[in-house]
This record gives C-alpha cells, sequence and structure tokens, in this order.
C-alpha cells in the first residue's frame, strides 16, 4: 500500500483540483444536500442511533468481504478516513434513508398506480450504429438470417461494453428509455427485430427477449422513494440559493 501520510495537501489545492475537474459544483451541491437533510431531520426530531450505525457499518463490512477489525482499519486507512469519519458517513446515510421515508412513504404507492405504465420493463437488446446505412444492411442480414442479432452487435455497435455483451441491455424500466424507442419497444411483439431508429446516440436495432408487467417491488419501491427524496432536495436547495 502506497504510504501518503507524510504528503500534505492544502485545502486550496484540493478546490482548485475539483475545479479543474469541473467537480466543485456537484461537491458543493452534495454538501448543501446534507445541510437540508440534516436541518430538516432536527425540525422533525429525526434521529440515528448509535446500534443503527453500528448495523449498517457491519452490513457495509460484510459487503466488503472485511471479516476482522483489523481488515476494517486497514481498509479505512487506504481511504484516508478515520473510524470516526466513516461513522459520521454511515450515520449522514442513515438520516437521509430516514427522512425520505418520513417525508414520502405515504406517496409510493400513489405514485406507482398513477404512472403504472413507466415502471412495465422489457429485457432489451439493442445494435447501435453511427449511420443508417449500416443499420439498414444489418436489419436485412438479421432478417435473412445471413448474421445473428448478437454477432451484428457484436462486431458493430458503437459501444464496447455492448459489444461484449452481444447488444445485451438487461432488465429496463419504460421511463429510462427515449419516449420515441419506449413506443415501438412497447408495442412490438417480443422476439421480432425493430428498426433502425434514429436518436442522437445513431441508429438503432432492437429486440426484446421478454416483458416485465410493472409491479410495486421492494427494488421499484425504493427507487420511486429515492427520485422523490433527489426532487425534493434539489426543490429546497433553490429555495435555500434564492433565499
Amino acid at each position: 500500500m502506497k504510504d501518503f501520510s507524510k504528503i500534505v495537501i492544502e485545502t486550496e489545492e484540493i478546490i482548485s483540483f475539483l475545479k479543474s475537474e469541473m467537480s466543485y459544483k456537484e461537491v458543493c451541491e452534495r454538501i448543501l444536500y446534507q445541510r437540508v437533510i440534516s436541518q430538516t431531520a432536527r425540525e422533525r426530531g429525526i434521529t440515528v442511533t448509535a446500534e443503527e450505525i453500528e448495523a449498517e457499518a457491519n452490513r457495509q463490512r460484510r459487503e466488503r468481504g472485511l471479516e476482522k477489525a483489523t481488515d476494517t482499519l486497514l481498509w479505512l486507512a487506504e481511504q484516508f478516513i478515520t473510524p470516526h469519519d466513516w461513522e459520521v458517513g454511515v450515520q449522514n446515510h442513515l438520516l437521509a434513508q430516514k427522512l425520505a421515508e418520513v417525508l414520502f412513504a405515504q406517496d409510493v404507492e400513489k405514485f406507482f398506480a398513477q404512472n403504472r405504465l413507466e415502471f412495465e420493463q422489457v429485457i432489451l437488446y439493442q445494435i447501435v450504429v453511427a449511420n443508417e446505412k449500416l443499420a439498414q444492411e444489418l436489419y436485412y442480414q438479421i432478417e435473412e438470417g445471413e448474421i445473428s442479432f448478437y454477432d451484428a452487435a457484436h462486431l458493430h455497435d458503437i459501444d464496447s461494453d455492448r459489444r461484449h455483451k452481444c447488444g445485451y441491455e438487461g432488465k429496463i424500466y419504460r421511463w429510462v428509455l427515449e419516449p420515441k424507442i419506449a413506443a415501438v419497444v412497447f408495442s412490438t411483439p417480443q422476439n421480432q427485430l425493430m428498426g433502425p431508429l434514429k436518436t442522437e446516440q445513431g441508429f438503432h436495432l432492437l429486440m426484446v427477449e421478454e416483458f416485465i408487467p410493472a409491479e410495486l417491488t421492494a427494488q421499484s419501491y425504493e427507487e420511486i422513494l429515492n427520485r422523490m427524496f433527489k426532487h425534493w432536495l434539489a426543490t429546497e436547495l433553490d429555495h435555500m440559493l434564492l433565499s
């Protein structure tokens, strides 16, 4: 492990670097979000207990495979943070979770019911290429059985990660897709080739392996709750900056 303990980095140097990396605004926003969370939690009497912090810290340790206390201390040292720093981070995380539950838990089911279509999912494969001529050629080659969809994706997709996965995008919510893409995807039978469809990314060929009906699972519950909470945070920050 590299030892940076003898190297001093001044606060102004950190700020200057964040600005040069175009990251300064993001860090400032996260600090101000934490101010909003802490202030609102105090006003509502929301706290985090030592037992809750310990339970979450243990969960994080198990997730990272840190079985022994010495493993944890070594990991913290590698991150240049103290056990106290980590505890503060765990507390902030739990406080945000509790506040989100208090503010929006009662609205999640209603939001899901009103936006049910947006939570339909597909297991999606797609090929994106840079020009329409190639997209049309691939469409006809796939339709005629000259090449499989997966081989075409592996050879021609503009995204290296998608090439390695032979076009596999995974399980995708309707709301994640561009409206034009979603309209076609959710109105075409599975395993049927679609496209080419043009977007800013390029020209798309698509195929659905499976349609998954909308269901309020634990995962979708958390996603809705987090979306509501992030929107609320952004609104509160706007008010803070304008006041």
